[in-house]
């Protein structure tokens, strides 16, 4: 029997929803991979607004879909063996729940899971300017042992598209989990 890996990918409310979308996109098509999809409701109207999608296309996109509300499901659980999780987009708010281990919803719930497991948690924070909270939060994740990946576009790559600035980011951070990102981005090779 082959076990696929499994990633979780949370969508909050920030601007952004295109990276989690995205993500599950990549996913859908590698065999080895299978998806565990939380959005709050927020994320739910990003989604709409951003994007013109209703969420039973998102459900679409992945293996699995857990109520933002369900405590009781799997990715609650340190016993459920994940690689790790990413949120994309991360809300202020999801970020401030993940740095003081307020596991109100599945989001926050899953990415306290997967630190304190020493599992990789990758958060995509969403906002600008950042004020003195938003960094300590961010520091306080990140000492947690954390990831803060902010979508920001590398313009050396001199992406042509809005779509392959998303898909270089998306490409980057779905390297840091193994998974097959070839056409999605070219790494640095220097000058």
């Amino acid at each position: 029997m082959i076990t696929k890996k499994r990633l979780i990918i949370g969508i909050t409310g920030a601007t952004g929803v295109v990276y989690g979308v995205r993500m599950l996109q990549v996913l859908r098509i590698q065999a080895e991979w299978e998806t565990h999809l939380v959005i709050s409701d927020p994320g739910v109207l990003n989604l709409k607004y951003e994007m013109g999608m209703k969420k039973s296309a998102l459900v679409e996109l992945a293996d699995v879909t857990h109520g933002v509300n369900d405590i009781a499901a799997s990715i609650a659980s340190g016993g459920f063996k994940t690689e790790g999780m990413v949120v994309a987009p991360c809300s202020m708010k999801t970020l401030a729940a993940v740095a003081h281990g307020f596991g109100d919803n599945l989001i926050s719930r899953a990415a306290d899971v997967v630190l304190k497991e020493r599992r990789r948690l990758v958060l995509m924070p969403r906002e600008a300017p950042l004020n003195l909270i938003h960094i300590k939060n961010m520091a306080a994740v990140a000492e947690a042992g954390g990831i803060i990946f902010p979508p920001m576009p590398a313009f050396y790559s001199k992406s042509d598209s809005l779509s392959a600035m998303v898909d270089e980011t998306v490409g980057r951070i779905l390297d840091m989990f193994g998974v097959n990102v070839e056409g999605l981005y070219k790494p640095w090779e220097g000058m």
